[in-house]
């Protein structure tokens, strides 16, 4: 939860929506964002990354040459 806070993102928006676990057991069901996460530690492959932390802030470094920017 601390790095949702640092990403300044609310669970859904770090899902990889495309995945096919995600399609299979969650798309389409009203989830609390408790639920999102718990989803996400129990199939690791959900979550949107790269992130890249630095200090106080974090962004997902897509594309990579956004990390450039951030540094």
């Amino acid at each position: 939860m601390a790095l949702l806070g640092l990403l300044k993102m609310n669970p859904i928006e770090l899902v990889r929506t495309n995945e096919a676990i995600w399609k299979e057991q969650f798309k389409g069901k009203k989830l609390s964002n408790k639920a999102i996460v718990k989803a996400m530690i129990t199939y690791p492959q959900l979550i949107e990354r790269p992130i890249v932390v630095k200090g106080d802030t974090a962004i997902i470094a897509r594309p990579p040459e956004r990390v450039l920017d951030f540094i």
